[in-house]
């Protein structure tokens, strides 16, 4: 892919972030941060990130600069995947979808096994089939460190898989992730909740997915393929291995905040997640290959399942 056709992807990606005009401010100071994170010597994102958010850019100009099919497709998955990532769509951000298969001039049922898998994953539950925990009941800290464990070396192996669809599903396993550390500790929680907890903590979901993506795809690893998943690995020098880090640190500062009685505040919270990311990203070459191992064995299947909790 050519670098002018990786900015196109990128400028269609945020023009989709943006799409429905109900971005906190919050998520998009994160946009705005990872825009500038992911600069490089031949795609100037912050520049992108202005055009974008001033409405400088158009989409059929945009999309004249996608001259492949696979750079056509993978625009299209992205901007379907950051249409999902904070939940099912808007009418806004469907409509933008829309006119982006008409811009490509995709067939009506183009596409259709991709979005409907993207919004499967977008609107998965967050039930974990066990019953709530009496509050004050003693917690299981042994099977809580392994759970948070376990699931920091899912998300790592979904870093490394060079498509759209495992990148999407690193959110909702994060915050089933928390929903269950909630649930341990005697909480009842609603998407809402949760939602709210990784925004608090520093977690913006649209902003993940953007890093996520955009990482891979300036990379080299991120690769269209039309709906199905590819079994390669990515390349690791890629990724910072924020995923691990990121689902390490909210599963940890999450026990921390409802074994506390949830008392911390928004600033306790997001110093606790900053400080406890930074443990996450010195233990993450420690598991590597036991996050390589997990990457090898999903397929497209398999990651629907975990996100499905089956």
């Amino acid at each position: 892919m050519t670098e002018s056709e990786k900015k196109a992807v990128l400028t269609v990606t945020l023009m989709a972030a943006f799409a429905d005009g109900a971005k906190h401010e919050r998520e998009r100071d994160e946009i705005r941060r990872i825009a500038e994170g992911l600069a490089t010597d031949g795609l100037h994102l912050p520049s992108l990130y202005q055009d974008v958010l001033m409405n400088r850019v158009s989409l059929p100009a945009v999309v004249a600069e996608l001259k492949s099919t696979e750079a056509q497709h993978l625009a299209y998955e992205m901007a379907v995947c950051v249409c999902d990532a904070d939940g099912a769509q808007s009418e806004v951000e469907r409509r933008f979808l829309e006119s982006l298969r008409a811009a490509f001039n995709m067939p009506a049922e183009a596409g259709r096994e991709f979005d409907r898998m993207a919004d499967s994953i977008a609107t998965a539950p967050l039930v974990v089939a066990s019953a709530t925990t009496a509050r004050g009941t003693q917690v299981d800290e042994t099977a809580l460190d392994r759970t948070i464990l376990n699931a920091a070396i899912t998300n790592g192996a979904l870093e490394l898989l060079p498509e759209t669809l495992s990148t999407m599903a690193i959110i909702p396993l994060q915050m089933r992730l928390v929903y269950g550390i909630g649930k341990a500790h005697g909480y009842e929680l609603d998407t809402g909740h949760v939602k709210d907890f990784l925004a608090t903590a520093g977690v913006g979901l649209t902003s993940q997915y953007l890093e996520q993506a955009g990482r891979k795809l300036l990379g080299g690893v991120l690769g269209s393929i039309g709906g199905g998943l590819l079994r390669g690995l990515g390349k690791q020098a890629v990724s910072s291995g924020m995923s691990f880090a990121s689902t390490y640190a909210l599963g940890h500062v999450a026990r921390r905040y409802y074994a506390g009685g949830r008392t911390l505040t928004a600033a306790m919270l997001r110093d606790a997640f900053d400080s406890v990311v930074r443990e996450g990203k010195a233990l993450q070459g420690q598991y590597l290959p036991a996050i390589e191992e997990k990457a090898r064995s999903l397929d497209a299947g398999k990651v629907l399942q975990l996100v499905r909790g089956a």
